[in-house]
C-alpha cells in the first residue's frame, strides 16, 4: 500500500491562467455576491433574533391577560356565591 501511494503522481493546485478571458472578473463577481449574501444573512439573523424577542414579549403578555381573566372570573364566582 505504501509503495502504491508513492507511485501516484501528485498534482499541484489549480491556478487561474492568464489565457482564460474573464476569469478574474468572474471571480470578482462571485466574491462580491458572496459578500452580499453574508450581509443579507447577518441582517436576517438580526431580524430573527428581534422576532424571537417580540414573540417572547407577546407570549408573556398573553399569560398575564389569561391570569387577569382567571382572576376576574374567580371574583365573579365569589360575588355570585355571596349573593346566593
Amino acid at each position: 500500500m505504501a509503495q502504491r501511494d508513492r507511485d501516484k503522481v501528485k498534482r499541484g493546485a489549480a491556478r487561474p491562467s492568464d489565457n482564460v478571458p474573464g476569469l478574474i472578473e468572474a471571480v470578482e463577481r462571485l466574491e462580491a455576491r458572496a459578500k452580499a449574501l453574508e450581509i443579507e444573512r447577518d441582517g436576517l439573523k438580526s431580524a430573527l433574533e428581534a422576532a424571537r424577542a417580540r414573540i417572547a414579549t407577546l407570549e408573556e403578555s398573553g399569560r398575564q391577560v389569561a391570569h387577569r381573566i382567571d382572576w376576574v372570573i374567580d371574583s365573579l364566582h365569589s360575588l355570585a356565591d355571596k349573593n346566593a
